[in-house]
């Protein structure tokens, strides 16, 4: 008899030699034949049940986006993509997953995803939500379609896309 337990598109079949088990332990002989058939189909109800809800608590939320709840006024990266163009530019973007308050929505604060006034976004008024780290300066772009970060001779540029 087998028990098949299938965890995140890794299966694996665990068999039991039920002669061998029997075999060490009289008792065990003993009481293994003294139990009704419907003892057994009970046991073996049993661990499938604990089985199926050991498999799905131990599933990370992460791997099911559509069901998992971001607290309330917080953001949370949920993909990220990294790729270089010809010119050797490093282009980054990621798939952010906000729960905003009323009056808020999703917008960056110290080079990280939070909650902002929508007004800030709605008037395109990016520097506003502090965007950039310590010690770099804002600029918002001249088509307004995002902003830069500068610090020395280093630029980061990052244009805004729904």
């Amino acid at each position: 008899m087998g028990i098949w337990n299938n965890y995140e598109k890794h299966t694996e079949i665990i068999v039991f030699d039920w002669n061998k088990i029997l075999a060490k332990s009289p008792r065990m002989r003993f009481c293994a034949k003294s139990m009704l058939l419907s003892d057994w189909l009970f046991l073996v109800y049993v661990l499938m049940v604990c089985c199926k809800l050991l498999s799905a608590s131990s599933h990370h939320p992460r791997g099911h986006t559509g069901q998992h709840q971001v607290k309330q006024g917080t953001c949370e990266v949920v993909a990220v993509h990294r790729c270089c163009n010809k010119n050797r530019i490093e282009e980054r973007s990621q798939t952010v997953k906000c729960s905003c308050f009323p009056g808020q929505v999703a917008g960056t604060t110290r080079a990280q995803p939070s909650c902002v006034e929508a007004s800030i976004v709605l008037q395109k008024w990016w520097c506003h939500m502090n965007p950039c780290l310590d010690g770099e300066d804002c600029k918002v772009l001249p088509d307004y379609s995002g902003w830069s970060c500068s610090s020395g001779n280093k630029v980061k540029t990052t244009k805004v896309t729904r």
